[in-house]
Parts: C-alpha cells; structure tokens; sequence
C-alpha cells in the first residue's frame, strides 16, 4: 500500500520534476538575452506574436540544452550539494524519460524560431546545444579551457535574436556577442569560486591559474572585467545606441570592477560572492539600457 501510494507521489510530482529540467532562472536569461538581440536588430514596427513565438523557442532551446547537461552529469550532480535533488540523480526522472524530454524540447524549439526566422538562426541555435551540452560540460572535468568553450554558447543568445530579425550576421552582431562573451568570464570564476568545494567532488576544473582561490584568479577576474568597460561604450561608437546608454554601461561596468578589487584585497568567498551576483545584475540593465537608448 505505501509503495503504490509512493507511485501515486511520484506521478503527480513528474510535471514539476519536467519543470525543474529546463532550470528555468537559466533558459529565461537565455531567452531575455535572445530577446535583447531581436529587438535591438528589429526596424519598423513589430510583430508581437512572431516576437513571442521566438523568445518561447529559445527557451526551449535553453532548456534542451542544460537537459542533456543533466543527463550526461548524473553521477557528478549526485555528489555535489547543490545539485544532488535534481530531478535525475533522485530518480524522479529516468535518464531515458530526460532524453525524450531533451529531443521533444529540443526539436520544438527550433521548429519555432524556424517558423518565425530564418534557416541561419536555426542553425546557430542547433550549434548553440551542441557546444554546450556536448563539448563544453564533458570539458569541464578536463580544465579552464571549458569556460571559453562554454562562454561561446553562453553568449551567442543575443548574436541569434539579431540574427532572427535580420537574417544576418553583421558588426552590430558580433558587438552584442562579445560583451556577453568576455562577461561570462567573471561570471563562471564567480561561481566556480563560490562552489570550489562542491566542484572539486565532482572533479571540475573551472578556476584558472591551477585552479586556486587565490591573488593569480582574483586577477584574472579582475581583468576580464575591465574589458567590459570599452566594450561597453562600442554600441554608441558605431551609432547603434545613444550616449545614454554608453553612460550607464559605464556605471555598471566600473561598479562591477571595484567589486573584482575587493575579491584581489581579502580572496574570500563573499567577495567572490559578490561578484557572482554583480554579474547577474550587469547584464540585463545594461541590456536594458540600449534597448531604451536604440537609435533608428
């Protein structure tokens, strides 16, 4: 009678479990960004609906994606605190049951962002899974280098709402993708930083510098954060935003470096804290930003 009514739970909770597979703090972000790039390319009036359809797929994608992530760490999420209630590693979903959901999601996704754009930006999008699940999460056991193969797919959400309205690939492009990307930078140390011991249980080598919670890291943090601030003022150079929005790029981007000063001066986990947080806050108001600074 208890293990049918354990049945019974199970069952009823498999929606949320689903749920919890697309991560979805993760796949909106991934969605906004996507979003940021559509609007930032649009020109003339939009289309709502089209526009929907669009963020919608990639959420989708998103959630594809950080399922086969899932999938493929299921041994290495049950170690780690963090991680071990996840739906795969407490058994509420079954790895075939998440590989279904993978390839369903997956597939609708793109067939979405096809249907209201354009064969290049299915394509990139289909490029975007494959860096990240299959390249970038089996390199993270391997080292650093996984955090630039992971800062690819991680920034190439704006660069494909670009592409979506545009159907092209162009500077504009490019300028959008490469403030995501050198952001990711600061973001992965954070978190590795503030997840080290939980990390090192599953063997990820995410941290540079040998991996030490040291000066050596908090410099490369600190680095990597200053190139924000010229990249940040690119869009107003070639004409895409204001100079309002160059000014709060500005802001948010020194506001972000003195937090990196910090970590350098006490190397503690509350600066490195700090950061991870700083990150999550800078980029969507300077995205934000230039999308209420447009010029066109």
């Amino acid at each position: 009678m208890i293990s049918l009514l354990g049945r019974r739970d199970i069952v009823k909770g498999k929606p949320l479990a689903f749920f919890e597979l697309l991560k979805f703090r993760l796949s909106f972000l991934v969605a906004f960004s996507s979003g940021f790039g559509y609007l930032l390319a649009q020109q003339g009036a939009l289309d709502w609906a089209k526009f929907l359809i669009f963020v919608l797929g990639g959420f989708l994608i998103s959630g594809a994606s950080v399922t086969i992530n899932q999938i493929i760490e299921k041994k290495f999420d049950a170690v780690m605190s963090r991680t071990e209630k996840r739906p795969i590693p407490t058994g509420r979903i079954s790895r075939y049951e998440a590989k279904l959901f993978a390839v369903l999601t997956g597939a609708l996704g793109l067939w979405l962002v096809y249907l209201v754009s354009n064969p290049l930006t299915v394509v990139i999008s289909f490029s975007s899974i494959v860096l990240y699940a299959f390249i970038y999460t089996p390199l993270k056991r391997v080292g650093p280098i996984a955090v630039f193969v992971g800062a690819i797919p991680g920034a190439l959400p704006p660069l494909i709402g670009w592409v979506a309205a545009s159907g092209q690939v162009t500077l504009e492009a490019l300028i959008i993708f490469g403030i995501q990307f050198v952001w990711q930078f600061p973001h992965f140390w954070a978190i590795a930083w503030v997840a080290d011991e939980d990390y090192k249980k599953a063997g990820f080598k995410l941290l540079p510098g040998g991996g030490r919670k040291d000066l050596s890291t908090a410099i490369n943090i600190m680095v990597y954060t200053l190139f924000l601030l010229p990249l940040g003022l690119l869009p107003t150079y070639f004409g895409l935003t204001g100079i309002t929005s160059g000014m709060i790029a500005t802001i948010c981007g020194t506001l972000f470096l003195g937090q990196t000063f910090l970590l350098m001066k006490d190397t503690s986990r509350k600066s490195a804290l700090k950061i991870m947080f700083g990150s999550f806050i800078y980029l969507p108001i300077v995205q934000i930003a230039f999308l209420i600074d447009k010029v066109g």
